[in-house]
């Protein structure tokens, strides 16, 4: 009994100082991500990074789906490594900024190859770059979600994820048009690709800085510390108890099969556009604008009615956009199909990464993080690939159509076979 009540009150406790200090943690984060968005946004947008290995491989599809996969296959790989290393210490934060400090020297690298390489030792060198900040984001993953699990209540959790990547999105938005005009221009060279990345690089630095100012509460009860093949032997188990979770995660990566088609969607609009740096800048403009302000509707829709729902609605925007995209002739008309790609895949990255955070025990949250991050990753890395060799031997149309069929199997699977986790679940 006292050892019960002694239990209680240290919870009392954890929970007592996470809502003292929320309006910090709050503000922290919501700087964080401003900036770090901003910065990853110009690298990761289906815009410039596919145009520049497009321009380095002389009109390759299939090295543009390489280099998208490279990163997807680092993601996969460590995020099971990065559950191992903080699920057992009170405090995740100092990992979080080394693994965060990897991640943007990689970008700096990415930079740096357009700039002191030849075109094809600087694709090589960005294939290699972009598997290791994989490696890095596949830690982060799971390291920053554990970290805002912890400072930010459910309650709280969509309406900073919402007004994070609605300002992140404006000023990404300025920066991608600026960027693409400016240091793009007209007649694309590797220069100017570089001096974007480059602005990245100083970007995502900045914002690493934010979290200096968290503070993190130590929880009253951890994993135990064992190693990382003892952990992996308790995933078996872990999935047998919670078959929602584990019908979550598996439609989860067929989904993410979806992404694909990222990568294509600027090139299949170039072939009647053409790839300047204004059709970049003005499309990356929309598809970013759009992922900013759909998120303060994905944020009230998951605050108010679960991240389930506004899963399943992003996936549908998603298929949609994707087959008008088969119809788009004019400039307007892109505009307005990057728009609904932007909205729909900014909501379900955000609505999936949070749904994660609702299922089970606090004390296994970085492991199941871990788990849909990896199978989504490894889905994220065949999907390019194929995407790839679908574009080159049956074109860009064969791709959309393959991304779609992905997407509704995701779609349909929640909607059978996974409830609502706030509702059917407590936590402890």
């Amino acid at each position: 009994m006292k050892h019960q009540q002694s239990r209680h009150r240290a919870e009392r406790s954890y929970q007592l100082q996470i809502r003292r200090n929320l309006k910090r943690n709050f503000s922290a984060h919501l700087a964080h991500g401003l900036l770090g968005q901003t910065g990853f946004r110009l690298l990761t947008a289906p815009t410039f990074l596919p145009a520049y290995v497009m321009l380095l491989s002389n009109g390759s599809d299939i090295a543009v789906g390489i280099a998208l996969a490279m990163q997807s296959l680092g993601m996969a790989i460590t995020p099971l490594l990065g559950a191992n290393l903080i699920e057992h210490r009170a405090r995740v934060l100092p990992m979080g900024f080394l693994i965060g400090a990897g991640m943007r020297a990689m970008v700096l690298c990415i930079a740096l190859a357009g700039l002191l390489l030849s075109p094809h030792s600087a694709l090589l060198a960005i294939y290699l770059f972009l598997a290791l900040l994989g490696l890095f984001q596949g830690m982060q993953g799971v390291i920053f979600n554990v970290l805002m699990s912890k400072v930010i209540p459910i309650d709280k959790r969509g309406w900073l994820t919402g007004l994070r990547n609605f300002l992140a999105g404006i000023t990404a938005a300025g920066v991608a048009y600026l960027g693409g005009h400016y240091l793009i221009g007209v007649n694309p060279e590797p220069l100017g690709y570089s001096m974007t990345f480059l602005l990245a690089f100083a970007l995502t630095s900045v914002g690493l800085a934010m979290l200096l100012f968290v503070r993190e509460p130590e929880p009253p009860t951890l994993a135990a510390n064992v190693s990382l093949k003892q952990r992996l032997a308790q995933i078996p188990a872990l999935l047998q108890q919670d078959t929602a979770f584990t019908h979550y995660f598996l439609a989860r990566s067929l989904a993410t099969m979806g992404r694909m088609a990222m990568p294509f969607y600027i090139l299949y609009a170039g072939q009647t556009l053409g790839l300047t740096g204004t059709v970049l800048g003005t499309l990356t403009v929309a598809f970013t604008l759009a992922g900013t302000f759909s998120n303060l509707v994905w944020g009230w829709i998951a605050d108010r009615r679960g991240f389930r729902l506004a899963f399943l609605i992003s996936i549908g925007l998603w298929v949609a956009s994707t087959l008008l995209l088969l119809f788009s002739q004019s400039l307007a008309f892109n505009i307005l199909v990057f728009m609904g790609i932007g909205a729909a895949t900014q909501g379900f990255q955000s609505t999936a990464i949070n749904l994660t955070l609702e299922f089970g025990h606090r004390d296994d949250v970085p492991l199941r993080i871990a788990i849909a991050n990896s199978s989504s990753e490894v889905a994220g890395t065949i999907g390019p690939l194929l995407g790839g060799i679908l574009a080159a031997w049956l074109g860009y149309e064969a791709v959309f159509i393959c991304s779609v069929a992905f997407l509704l199997l995701g779609g349909v699977l929640v909607s059978a076979y996974v409830p609502e986790p706030r509702w059917a679940s407590s936590k402890t």
